[in-house]
């Protein structure tokens, strides 16, 4: 099945979109994505596209950060996207990566006078993270940039080479992903993903002035354990030996859902084992990440193959 993209304002097979070679983007990562969800539910036959309106809120609030001016509003890329996941046939979950970006091919450091162009393309991805028998982390030797640095609220392609050093760092050392600290010496965020913490009945999770992305997925899963659980959410500053002793921990993210975190620098997770919140909390995320729930159908976009439902 062909991958389908929507390049300079059309739909095309994902083979025939190229860029130059002197995009500016490309040398100087001036550029900021969002990764979207597309749940494939074959009972219904139907996608569920996950909270969509909110990760293009996001995706434009990175754009004012980088000074890039997109000619759509929400409602629009909203449309563009539900188009491009029925154009693409699949029958099978999508991965959406929506790119704002500067495209002018010129070499030069800066963000103005430079021409601002929006893409998207609909693919599958391959699971992240292991969410069925629980990852082994490390915390990472890379600290985490700074908002002073590169804003970490807005998905900054530039940013994720800090990811891409801890990620590589992790696996060439024997683990599965790496944990960041910021430059306190706190607990930030994995390499693409938020970190949650179970401890004391409730969820401890770093917070926003601690350099961390503003996760839908984390934000929805802060909501499902209050609305579903009755577990309270602690945001606050998390030290590091926190991780060693919480109850249980998960990672959550778009690609990586809701992924357990059995053991860190060698140190086991509680039991060691996938915690019991963290499997009450993954069924829950899976029925509202395909529609199933009709409390929280505000979250979502349903997409039939032959015909688009806001």
């Amino acid at each position: 099945m062909p991958a389908y993209a929507f390049f300079h304002k059309q739909f095309m097979p994902l083979s025939e979109a190229k860029i130059g070679i002197l995009t500016h983007a490309l040398h100087y990562g001036t550029a900021c994505f969002e990764g979207i969800r597309a749940g494939w539910d074959s009972k219904e036959k139907r996608f569920c596209i996950f909270r969509m309106q909110e990760h293009y809120e996001r995706l434009l609030n990175g754009c004012r950060i980088l000074r890039i001016k997109l000619p759509y509003s929400i409602d629009e890329l909203c449309r563009l996207t539900a188009e491009l996941v029925e154009k693409s046939g699949y029958r099978e979950n999508v991965y959406i990566r929506p790119l704002a970006y500067k495209a002018s091919e010129v070499v030069g450091v800066r963000l103005h006078n430079l021409d601002d162009e929006f893409l998207a393309i609909a693919t599958t991805l391959r699971p992240y993270l292991d969410s069925e028998n629980g990852v082994r982390c490390c915390c990472s030797s890379w600290r985490r940039v700074d908002d002073t640095m590169i804003p970490p609220r807005g998905k900054i392609c530039g940013a994720y080479v800090n990811s891409a050093l801890a990620k590589t760092e992790a696996i060439e050392n024997g683990f599965d992903e790496a944990i960041l600290l910021n430059q306190d010496g706190h607990v930030c965020e994995g390499s693409g993903e938020n970190v949650i913490l179970v401890a004391g009945g409730k969820l401890v999770t770093p917070s926003v002035s601690d350099n961390i992305l503003v996760g839908i997925t984390r934000n929805t899963v802060i909501q499902l354990a209050k609305d579903e659980l009755g577990i309270d959410t602690v945001e606050r500053k998390v030290d590091r030996s926190e991780l060693y002793t919480a109850d249980e921990c998960f990672f959550t993210g778009t690609a990586a859902y809701i992924a357990p975190i059995i053991e860190i620098d060698h140190r086991p997770v509680g039991t060691g084992k996938i915690g019991k919140i963290t499997i009450e909390l993954q069924k829950l995320l899976g029925d509202v990440m395909l529609g199933r729930n009709p409390k929280y159908r505000d979250w979502y976009y349903l997409v039939s193959p032959k015909v688009l439902m806001a």
